[in-house]
């Protein structure tokens, strides 16, 4: 079982996007299996690989995401974003300007999938590292 606490702190190590491969790994390490974020209000809830769920609230006021998905902007941004060209606040503006709804991680298949309000997958993206 793993902790908010636990997950804050390898968060807090996370500096731009090239710390995400290792960031993944400390929590696949916690015991997790997959975690969902919302752009709306940011807020996440961990999935363990035992059934143990535990949601983090919210990180900022909610905000409106856009109907029309715009996937080459968002993915030009989420790469912007990657390089450390932007921080997380303003990751989740854009992605909600652009009609990005949330994103699901995935441990067992290394995968970060972004969807739509309608559910619809916009990108998916492996996570590298050397752990496969």
């Amino acid at each position: 079982m793993f902790t908010l606490e636990q997950i804050r702190a390898a968060h807090a190590k996370v500096k731009s996007g090239a710390d995400f491969p290792q960031y993944f790994e400390n929590l696949k390490a916690f015991g997790l299996a997959w975690y969902e974020t919302l752009i709306a209000d940011g807020h996440t809830v961990y999935h363990g690989t035992d059934g143990y769920e535990t949601t983090a609230p919210a990180r900022y006021t909610a905000q409106v995401i856009a109907d029309v998905i715009d996937p080459q902007q968002f993915e030009a941004d989420l790469r912007a974003h990657q390089q450390g060209k932007t921080d997380f606040p303003t990751f989740c503006t854009q992605c909600a300007a652009l009609g990005v709804n949330k994103w699901i991680v995935r441990m067992d298949l290394r995968t970060c999938t972004y969807y739509d309000r309608h559910d619809n997958v916009v990108l998916t993206e492996e996570i590298p590292g050397a752990n496969r």
